[in-house]
Order: C-alpha cells, then sequence, then structure tokens
C-alpha cells in the first residue's frame, strides 16, 4: 500500500495534536542520543571496553547525523515524509533494542549508527513538516513546542532514565526506549497528515539554497554560535568544580538551572519569535555569549556563575526555535534543503567545538576556554543577526512571502499585487 500524495498546502489551522506528536518524537530521538553519557560506566563494564571507547557511541551518532541530514531529501525525493517519519521512528526502535542486547563494541557501534540516521533525518524534515502542520504565522510556535520534546528529553528524561538504570540495568532502559520508539512511530502514521516532499532536483536545492541571498552568512553565525556554545559546554563540569564551596552536589544542581533555563527559554522565545524575529536574532546569542563569559570572568563570585549558567541555559533552549523560524523566513519554499543544512551545520558545530574546547583546555586551562567560546558565540550572533531574514521578491519565494505578511497585514494592497505579478515590476 503506497501513499497517495497531492501538494500539500499551509492549513487554515495549525494541528496542534500533530505537532505534539513531533514534539514526541524529539523527545524519544534525543533521549535515547544522550543515554549512553549517563550510562557509561555500566555499559562499559558489561562489554568490556573503556568508558573511552564506550563514549564513542555518542560521537558516532552524531557524525553520520551530520551525512544524513543535508542528503536524506536528495536520496528520498519522492517519499511521503508521513512514510519517512514513521519509517526513523521505527528505525529508532531497531537501534535501541539492538544495543539493549549488543554483545561487544561492534554491535553497539553498528545500533548507533542506525539511531544517528533517525536523528539526522528526522530534524531535516522537521522544519517542513512542521511548516505544513501551521499556519504562516504561527509557526515560530510550532517550532518551539517540537524542540520543548528536546528540551524535556535532555532536563527530566535523560535523569530519570539514568536512575532507571541504577534500579533496573541499562539493557532494561534500552528496552524501554526501543518500545517508547515504537509506540511514536504508530502515533507519526496515526497523527500526521501525508506530507509530499518539496520539489528535488537531486543535489540542485541544497546548492541553490547554499546560494540564496545571505544564507551562507547565516549558517557561519549558527555554526559559531552552537560552536561557541559546545567548546564551553562540554567543560563545563570542569569549570563549575572551580567554583568555592560548590561541592558535586551543587554542581548537579546548576546544570538542573540550566536545563530549567531552556525550558524557559524555548517557551517564552517560541511566544514572540514569530512577531520578533528581528530582535531576538541577535539578542539570543549574545545572552548565551554574556553567560559563558560570566562564568568565565567571575568563577569564584557563586551568584554571578548561577545567573550565568541560568541566562546561558535560556538562551540555547531558545537557539533551535530562532534558527529554524529565519530559516523558513528566508527560504519557505526550500524548507527540507534549509532544515538539512542547519542540522549539518549543528552537527559539525558540535564536533568542532568538543575538539576545539579539548585542546585549548590542554593547552590554556578551562577558563580560557571558555571565554574563547564566549567570543566565538559573541561573533557569531553578529554575523547572524546581520543576514537578511527576507527572502528576495520572486517568482519563487514570494508567494510564500505573500501569504504570510498578507495574512499579518502589514504589506500595502499594490505591494501585495506587484508580488503576485512581478512582471508588473519591471
Amino acid at each position: 500500500m503506497t501513499d497517495t500524495l497531492v501538494p500539500t498546502t499551509r492549513p487554515e489551522r495549525t494541528a496542534w495534536g500533530a505537532v505534539a506528536v513531533m514534539a514526541m518524537t524529539s523527545f524519544v530521538l534525543v533521549l535515547a542520543e544522550f543515554l549512553p553519557p549517563g550510562l557509561l560506566t555500566p555499559m562499559a563494564t558489561a562489554l568490556g571496553i573503556s568508558e573511552g571507547q564506550a563514549g564513542q557511541a555518542v560521537s558516532a551518532t552524531a557524525f553520520v547525523g551530520l551525512l544524513v541530514a543535508p542528503t536524506i531529501g536528495v536520496l528520498l525525493p519522492r517519499l511521503d515524509r508521513r512514510t519517512l517519519l514513521t519509517a526513523l521512528a521505527a528505525a529508532a526502535a531497531v537501534s535501541n533494542l539492538a544495543v539493549a542486547v549488543a554483545p561487544n563494541f561492534v554491535v553497539l557501534l553498528l545500533a548507533r549508527l542506525l539511531l544517528g540516521a533517525a536523528i539526522g533525518g528526522f530534524w531535516a524534515m522537521s522544519l517542513a513538516v512542521a511548516a505544513h502542520l501551521s499556519t504562516p504565522g504561527r509557526l515560530g510556535r510550532a517550532v518551539m513546542l517540537v524542540n520543548t520534546g528536546t528540551t524535556v528529553a535532555t532536563v527530566a528524561g535523560v535523569p530519570l532514565a539514568v536512575l532507571l538504570g541504577s534500579v533496573a540495568g541499562w539493557r532494561a532502559v534500552f528496552v524501554g526506549v526501543a518500545a517508547l520508539s515504537a509506540v511514536t512511530a504508530v502515533a507519526i502514521r496515526s497523527a500526521l497528515p501525508a506530507v509530499a516532499p518539496d520539489a528535488s532536483d537531486g543535489v540542485r536545492p541544497l546548492l541553490d539554497t547554499l546560494r540564496a541571498p545571505g544564507i551562507a552568512r547565516g549558517l557561519t553565525g549558527h555554526v559559531l554560535t552552537v560552536l561557541g556554545h559546545f567548546a564551553a559546554f562540554t567543560y563545563v563540569r570542569p569549570a563549575l568544580g572551580t567554583v568555592p564551596g560548590l561541592d558535586a552536589g551543587g554542581v548537579a544542581v546548576l546544570l538542573a538551572v540550566f536545563g530549567a533555563g531552556g525550558v524557559v527559554g524555548n517557551v517564552v522565545v517560541g511566544l514572540v519569535v514569530d512577531r520578533h524575529l528581528r530582535v531576538v536574532r541577535y539578542a539570543v546569542p549574545s545572552t548565551l555569549a554574556l553567560g559563558v563569559a560570566a562564568v568565565a570572568v567571575f568563577p569564584t563570585v557563586l551568584p554571578v556563575v548561577v545567573a550565568g549558567v541560568a541566562v546561558w541555559g535560556l538562551s540555547f533552549g531558545a537557539w533551535l526555535t530562532v534558527v529554524t523560524t529565519w530559516i523558513a523566513r528566508v527560504v519557505p519554499s526550500r524548507m527540507e534543503a534549509g532544515g538539512g543544512l542547519l542540522v549539518a551545520g549543528f552537527q559539525l558545530a558540535i564536533t568542532v567545538g568538543a575538539a576545539a574546547g579539548g585542546l585549548l583546555v590542554d593547552v590554556l586551562g578551562v577558563t580560557t576556554t571558555l571565554a574563547g567560546a564566549a567570543v566565538a558565540a559573541a561573533v557569531g550572533g553578529l554575523v547572524f543577526g546581520s543576514a537578511p531574514q527576507d527572502p528576495p521578491y520572486g517568482a519563487d519565494a514570494g508567494a510564500d512571502r505573500t501569504d504570510d505578511r498578507q495574512q499579518e497585514g502589514d504589506i500595502p494592497d499594490s505591494r501585495r499585487n506587484a508580488l503576485a505579478n512581478p512582471s508588473s515590476e519591471r
């Protein structure tokens, strides 16, 4: 049985139930992605490998996500995106089950490679699917809800899974996540409408998207901002460990503050990003840089460190909502390609940021590393904020932009007529 696809259009009302299923999917995938760090020691012991080797389960996942995100739309140009997301969730279920029964490191690594493909594919498609489920004026809020799944997984899901692992064992935890992934696959198939893919012509959409005015600049700012975050956050534990009077329990509390800030930032910015994108494009990365800088410059002043960690978490929790809303505005007719490039940039920034941070920590120390990370995030914010946030008015982007702005009622009738008939302006 195959799906009969018709060209999808933006709905008259946002399908919040389907958007909630997308949030559930992001929760399950991110939960599975970040389980190994919390279960590293028992996994390494059971498989007879070092903790460093076990940690490669996360690196392998990110690397495959980097490869899959920008190419999945090219490799599967005609497949209904609902069917694709269902298959990706099912692949995650298979991956987690394989990890649960893995007898050795090789099986573990192969299973995690499959999960990386599922994660990269989902995030590449999530923006385009969210756009099909929401009205133009509610896209930012829909993206915020999808990203909430990620935040909840990080703040609550992973700690809960680690707690369950201490009681039932790490293999039981992965079995549970596999079952949850299978339920998610069924929910996707049941709740989402058929979603036609973007028009595709091999790698051309990717290249055209990169050549669109301002895209390369915006992506550069995106990578620098995320790189700055991960260069600092990868080594936040040793950084917080130097704060006078802060024991291991206090560090755990501060990390919880970071996560809670992420939840608040995602929700608050998600509520305003549709109307105030121009402001938050500068404000969010600048706040991130400020938070990292506070921890770096005042490591012995506990109230400043607490405030810095809180605003750092708040801003990073909002970042995905900001950057995905921006790409949807700039290339509204190529959201799959744009989403794939965002995910690829994010994964690249994780890899480079963690590696560069490690080198700086070994050579210059944690404080200098955080200061450098703050500079990278600040520069990234300036570069990103200076990139255009509107598509060029033309036959391709004009229709999408007209629908968006007509709904908001902020362009004159003469301009609407010109957009509907571009030749009239020549």
